[in-house]
């Protein structure tokens, strides 16, 4: 009966692509996690110079969020830190009040992780519902999500190391949590400068050169950054206290180097090999940074060429400042320092990178 009734075709929704606007402020918040993610590797690193990081010997990710509120509270979780090695070989000594002051530590940093989980997860719902992102961006924010979950589960596997059989915790699994935090704190800047307003970068020649050359060096400053976590967890800072020379050599013989066996684990286990490593890296990142700042300044200019120098200049500040931790034999304010500025090294390689990396993409384009 109602066969020759036609009925009008759906309209199809039209859903506009995110705006400009909507584009800035995702960077903004995409920035703000960076920022947070900063504060959390050098509350991180407070912890560890300050032998915090095993005063909370369990892992309660809900309840775990309020501190102990009574002296009964205090003094069990007292009690649960008698119990490890750290205590009984270390600080056999320690009172309830300093207890207190470590167990603050570790706690801040945890505190911190929840938090940066918070201000991911709840604005990412937000801008998705709303249809504030970009369709390219949405497999990167929840790659990075996961990698924060993924971060809390690793940070207890590190704690766990060192509460039975050690006095800390293994040094692998620390540069496995620094890396995993770098790789976080890098990704999100990444894709935060490929987000809203971005200016054009003209690379008269060599592109494909400045391009390759910055994401190298962001590679190599990963690696270095592995490294530090292993020199740190060696407690490696505190032997051969001497520059340029590791004692009375720049190259140690071969049986301090590989004194292992097998061979291989000289590379996480041995003091003087992980030590070794670290200054080798330095001065293979040091050369680089100078020779792409050369590069970028000969064939392109302008703004690649001033992030080429910024970089270098990050990377000379660096290798002075561990220079200066080692030789005076890792006081606390110059570790922590060369920890922080180890972050801020990698948020400049990533961004120069980001850019660079447009620019190569965009002139293909023409």
């Amino acid at each position: 009966m109602t066969d020759w009734i036609q009925f009008p075709a759906p309209t199809p929704a039209i859903v506009a692509p995110p705006s400009e606007e909507s584009a800035t402020d995702v960077r903004l918040w995409l920035l703000i996690i960076a920022a947070l993610v900063f504060a959390m590797v050098v509350v991180g690193g407070a912890t560890r110079l300050t032998e915090s990081g095993l005063s909370i010997t369990e892992w309660k990710p809900i309840t775990g969020v309020l501190p102990p509120l009574s002296e009964a509270q205090w003094a069990a979780a007292f009690e649960d830190y008698k119990k490890i090695p750290q205590y009984r070989e270390m600080f056999p000594n320690m009172d309830l009040s300093r207890f207190k002051v470590i167990f603050a530590w570790e706690w801040s940093h945890r505190l911190l992780g929840r938090l940066i989980g918070f201000v991911f997860a709840l604005p990412l719902a937000w801008f998705w519902l709303r249809g504030r992102l970009p369709r390219s961006v949405k497999p990167k924010l929840v790659g990075i999500l996961a990698l924060g979950a993924l971060q809390g589960g690793v940070g207890w596997w590190m704690v766990s190391s060192g509460l039975v059989n050690r006095v800390e915790v293994a040094q692998e699994r620390l540069a496995i949590h620094l890396l995993l935090a770098a790789f976080i704190f890098s990704a999100c800047l990444w894709v935060a400068g490929g987000l809203g307003y971005r200016a054009r970068i003209q690379v008269a020649s060599g592109r494909r050169r400045l391009s390759f050359f910055a994401t190298l060096l962001l590679v190599l400053v990963f690696v270095q950054i592995g490294a530090g976590a292993l020199v740190a967890g060696l407690r490696a800072g505190y032997a051969y206290n001497t520059w340029p020379l590791m004692d009375d050599s720049f190259v140690p013989p071969s049986d301090e180097l590989l004194r292992l066996s097998p061979w291989w684990s000289n590379l996480v286990d041995n003091v003087a090999l992980v030590q070794f490593d670290h200054r080798i890296i330095a001065y293979a990142l040091l050369a680089l940074a100078l020779f792409h700042f050369i590069d970028a300044a000969g064939s392109a200019g302008g703004r690649a060429a001033r992030g080429a120098g910024v970089l270098f200049g990050h990377i000379v500040a660096q290798a002075a400042l561990g220079v200066a931790t080692l030789v005076l034999v890792v006081p606390f304010w110059a570790a922590l320092s060369h920890q922080a500025l180890a972050m801020g090294v990698l948020a400049v390689a990533t961004l120069h990178a980001r850019r660079l990396r447009t620019a190569e993409a965009m002139t293909d384009e023409d």
